[in-house]
């Protein structure tokens, strides 16, 4: 019943032109560094009418009459902040990115894959864009290229590494996603890697924590063993997300931070664990980390005697 009345909205949406958009263009229009033709954008108009206004709204602005009550709510298109984009966080995304999330939509949200004709897409993403005004003074980031995979044929030597990485060297669940091994194990992986005795740990490790955005709403970092990976639960696209960084929100871009071999292990990582999603094996790792043994942190070194004054 909920899908025929999705089915009945997005029929709606797809037989009214919209009404509060952009006026009609009668001039080419420069987005990201491209002279784009007014018919294009017109014909963008078209298509975005029928595919993205009953969520996104006429004006672009994530109202539209189907977007009450959803949750994440449809993106503000105004904004020019776009989340899972194979450039540096931040900066704006190639048309590739538009693409991709098009057709393959975003899980886990009301974004669904839209098959959007081949002669259609390229007018579609020219007029979104023409929402945000960013498009007219800036252009699209540098790509980041996915490197050859150097774990191949090597995975638990993958997710040795990047259990470490992810809990010692990045220190993801230091204040963003829950932690995925004992204490005992962050503070050995911590010293580990980076030298540190690891004196203390946030109470709640084992929760995502809230963090501000860019979007107007407070984000909480998914639970890889728990929430569907929004930008796609591949290898590839786990790789994306952990490189490129996730625009408007506090996960920063890790290319060029990590090394090569250290991203992909941590790819390999967050793959192993968002597999466990629904499995007996998350709620195994659940119980583990519930009854843990008790873990201090090492007293702190004795002070050095400063010796006569």
């Amino acid at each position: 019943m909920r899908r025929v009345v999705w089915l009945l909205v997005l029929g709606l949406g797809a037989c009214a032109r919209a009404t509060g958009g952009p006026p009609p263009f009668t001039a080419p229009l420069t987005l990201g560094g491209r002279v784009v033709p007014a018919a294009a954008l017109e014909r963008g108009r078209d298509v975005y009418t029928q595919y993205c206004r009953p969520c996104h709204g006429d004006a672009g602005d994530g109202k539209g009459t189907a977007a009450a009550g959803l949750m994440p709510p449809p993106r503000d298109l105004r904004l020019g902040a776009y989340k899972f984009a194979a450039v540096p966080a931040g900066q704006l995304p190639r048309d590739a990115d538009f693409a991709r999330t098009i057709r393959q939509g975003l899980p886990g949200t009301a974004m669904q894959a839209w098959q959007v004709p081949d002669t259609q897409l390229d007018d579609l993403i020219q007029y979104v864009k023409s929402f945000a005004p960013r498009w007219r003074s800036e252009t699209a980031g540098d790509p980041i290229v996915t490197t050859p995979d150097p774990w191949v044929g090597r995975r638990a030597d993958a997710l040795a590494r990047g259990a470490r990485v992810y809990h010692g060297l990045a220190q993801c669940a230091v204040a963003c996603h829950p932690a995925y091994v004992t204490r005992a194990e962050i503070a050995a992986f911590t010293k580990e890697l980076t030298g540190i005795e690891l004196r203390e740990l946030r109470p709640d490790v084992y929760q995502p924590v809230p963090k501000e955005s860019d979007y107007g709403v407070k984000i909480l970092p998914p639970d890889f063993t728990f929430d569907r990976l929004r930008g796609g639960d591949g290898l590839p696209d786990i790789y994306r997300a952990i490189a490129s960084g996730i625009g408007g929100t506090a996960m920063p871009t890790w290319k060029n931070v990590l090394p090569e071999a250290d991203l992909w292990a941590l790819t390999h990582y967050v793959k192993s664990l968002a597999d466990l999603r629904d499995t007996p094996g998350a709620r195994a790792l659940a119980r583990r980390l519930r009854d843990q043994p008790a873990w201090s942190p090492p007293p702190p070194p004795p002070a050095a005697d400063a010796g006569p004054s």
